[in-house]
C-alpha cells in the first residue's frame, strides 16, 4: 500500500469521524432545542391554568377565562406537534369542555375574600401574570389592539380592587369593633385605590359609594348608637360590594377601549 492510498483512508477516516461528530452534535442540539420548546409550552400551559384556578372567581370575566384557555389549548397544539409525553389528548378534552361550560355562561367560580395583606399581595402577583401573559399574546399577534387594551385595562383595575378589597375587610372589621376612625381611614384608602382607575365607570361607582359611607360614619357623634347604626349602613355597603363585579347595568356602559 503506497503513501498515497494510506493517505486518502486517513483522510477518509477523518472526514466520516468528522461528519458523525457534527451530525451527533446537531441531533444533540435539536433534542436539547426540542426539550426547551416542550418545556416553555409546558409552563404556559400550567401557569395559564393556575391563574385559571388561583384568581378568585368575582374577579374573571367571561373573555378573560376564555384568554386563558385559548393559551391553555395552544400550548397542548405546540406539545402535540413536538409528540410530547405529556397526557395532551385528556389536557385537550378537558379544556374543550371548560370552553363549552364558560361559553354556555355556567362556569360559576366561588368568590374569595381578600382578607389579609398576604392575600392581597398573592392575588395581586397573579393579576401582574395576567397582565404579562396578554401582553405577550399582543406582541406574537394573538390578540388585537383592540382586545389587549380592554383586558389590559381590565386586569389593571384589578389590581386595585385587590388592594381596596383589603381596606373594605378591615373597615368592616374596625366598624365590627366600634373603631370608627379606623374604619373611615380605611374607607379613604379603599376610595384612593379605586381612584387610581378614573377611566373605569365601576371604579368610579366605588369611589362614590366609599364617600357616602365616610359622610355617614363622620356624622355620627358620641350620642348616637354606633354600633347598631353602622352595621345597618355597613350591611348595605357589604351586599354592593360583594356584589360589585355582577353589576349588569354597569357591563352594558363600560367602554374600555376609548
Amino acid at each position: 500500500m503506497n503513501t498515497t492510498t494510506i493517505v486518502l483512508i486517513l483522510a477518509a477516516i477523518v472526514t466520516v469521524s468528522i461528519i458523525l461528530i457534527v451530525g451527533s452534535q446537531m441531533r444533540e442540539r435539536s433534542r436539547i432545542e426540542r426539550a426547551r420548546r416542550m418545556t416553555f409550552q409546558e409552563d404556559q400551559y400550567k401557569r395559564a391554568h393556575r391563574l385559571l384556578d388561583e384568581i378568585p372567581g368575582q374577579y374573571l370575566t367571561s373573555e378573560l377565562k376564555l384568554l386563558l384557555i385559548k393559551n391553555m389549548e395552544e400550548a397542548c397544539q405546540q406539545l402535540s406537534a413536538l409528540k410530547s409525553p405529556l397526557p395532551i389528548k385528556q389536557w385537550l378534552e378537558e379544556i374543550r369542555q371548560l370552553k363549552n361550560t364558560v361559553l354556555e355562561n355556567n362556569d360559576n367560580r366561588s368568590p374569595v375574600k381578600i382578607d389579609s395583606p398576604e392575600k392581597s399581595n398573592y392575588v395581586k402577583e397573579l393579576l401582574q401574570s395576567l397582565f404579562k401573559m396578554i401582553e405577550g399574546m399582543h406582541k406574537t399577534g394573538k390578540l388585537d389592539n383592540s382586545t389587549a387594551k380592554k383586558n389590559l385595562k381590565y386586569v389593571l383595575f384589578l389590581v386595585h380592587k385587590t388592594h381596596a378589597d383589603l381596606h373594605v375587610f378591615q373597615a368592616r372589621d374596625y366598624v365590627r369593633q366600634n373603631e370608627i376612625r379606623k374604619a373611615i381611614h380605611a374607607y379613604h384608602l379603599a376610595s384612593t385605590e379605586m381612584g387610581k382607575s378614573r377611566d373605569n365607570p365601576l371604579a368610579m361607582k366605588a369611589v362614590k359609594s366609599f364617600r357616602t359611607r365616610i359622610k355617614e360614619l363622620e356624622a355620627m357623634g358620641p350620642e348616637n348608637d354606633t354600633r347598631s347604626g353602622s352595621q345597618e349602613g355597613q350591611s348595605k355597603l357589604d351586599k354592593e360590594w360583594d356584589t360589585f363585579l355582577h353589576d349588569d347595568e354597569w357591563k352594558k356602559k363600560a367602554d374600555y377601549d376609548d
